[in-house]
């Protein structure tokens, strides 16, 4: 039987909901192609959560980050979406990354860190460059804590540098992005189903 997959976008734009964003737009798309493999989703706007500074799991009173790892540990695949701005990701992201950094202390009924057998993709927009530092950030950081990534598993749009014109105001999907999609989905969608399947060895 094939394994039923899940999938948790958590989108770093700086705009609070329901303002556009580029970059939620971008998370959409992943988790539409990760759905033709048979992955459901479902996306979060950090920026709308009160995400505590710190790097516990949870750092208490108002902190809603406790809610979302939730999800964040139910979810086979986490597709991590950030802007780029000055050429970084986003505050957000960073937030989100530091939080994240708990679960390095976390570990599973074998003894294997909490989060291995899961996948990660990148997702990066911006009207200027950064797009392959942000992802070699994210998959760094994200591995670091067990996630394995797949191959050529960012995707990323850069508009031309110092314009106005943002990814969610094009007219339709550059082919390029359109192909990079496909191909994050599938493969994370093939590596997450082989490590629910058969996971890494405990020693």
């Amino acid at each position: 039987m094939t394994a039923q997959l899940t999938a948790l976008a958590i989108s770093c734009t700086l705009k609070p909901s329901p303002a556009d964003s580029s970059t939620d737009l971008l998370g959409s798309q992943i988790l539409a192609a990760l759905g033709e493999h048979g992955v459901t989703g479902e996306s979060v706007r950090a920026v709308d959560h009160v995400i505590s500074p710190g790097v516990e799991a949870d750092m208490g009173g108002d902190d809603q980050w406790p809610t979302l790892r939730e999800k964040v540990h139910a979810a086979d695949i986490l597709v991590f979406l950030t802007p780029t701005w000055m050429g970084q990701h986003s505050s957000v992201a960073q937030r989100v990354l530091e939080r994240l950094d708990a679960e390095l202390s976390e570990t599973d009924d074998a003894g294997r860190p909490i989060l291995f057998d899961k996948v990660a993709i990148a997702g990066i927009v911006g009207n200027e460059d950064g797009a392959h530092h942000i992802a070699a950030i994210l998959f760094q950081s994200l591995n670091d804590i067990g996630y394995s990534v797949p191959a050529q598993g960012s995707v990323y749009w850069n508009g031309e540098a110092m314009q106005t014109v943002d990814y969610k105001d094009l007219a339709e999907t550059p082919e390029k992005v359109a192909q990079a999609t496909a191909t994050a989905a599938r493969n994370a969608a093939h590596l997450a189903r082989r490590l629910k399947s058969d996971g890494y060895p405990a020693e």
